[in-house]
């Protein structure tokens, strides 16, 4: 049988447990059809690029799946019916992978050090600045006609 990937997108006003709802439908489809879910991860609530249907966030579930193209055109339909998912995509691959997803090794990479310009406790103190000249007071108090 042929293998495909596919991720939802899920809104983001829907706890996680209605999106395991969501997925677990989705399970039981493909198994109903002849095919079964070697992988299922979900991702969790992730920022969007973009506002999709007026939503900036949305829960991931990414699926692993070795089932016949009818089974995912049923699944894809139920997934186009479905009011809380934004969108979808579906694609063959040649083979499904055994380890986990790139997005879900990135989350397990606590050792990284820290991004950016660093912090501001390592900055010097302003405090030898002379007193700054503010003109807007001054022209403020001559204005007496």
């Amino acid at each position: 049988m042929p293998c495909y990937e596919s991720v939802l997108i899920a809104r983001q006003d829907i706890s996680s447990q209605q999106v395991d709802g969501i997925a677990d439908q989705m399970t039981a489809l493909i198994e109903e059809n002849g095919g079964k879910v070697a992988n299922r991860e979900y991702w969790g609530l992730r920022k969007l690029a973009y506002k999709v249907k007026k939503n900036r966030k949305g829960h991931y579930v990414q699926f692993n799946i070795d089932a016949p193209a009818p089974a995912i055109h049923e699944m894809e339909r139920q997934l186009r019916l479905h009011e809380d998912v934004l969108r979808y995509l579906t694609i063959r691959v040649d083979e499904l992978s055994e380890e986990p997803s790139v997005i879900m090794q990135n989350k397990d990479r606590g050792d990284r050090p820290e991004r950016g310009r660093g912090r501001r406790d390592d900055r010097p103190q302003r405090d030898d600045r002379p007193p700054r000249d503010d003109n807007r007071n001054n022209a403020t108090e001559g204005d007496d006609e």
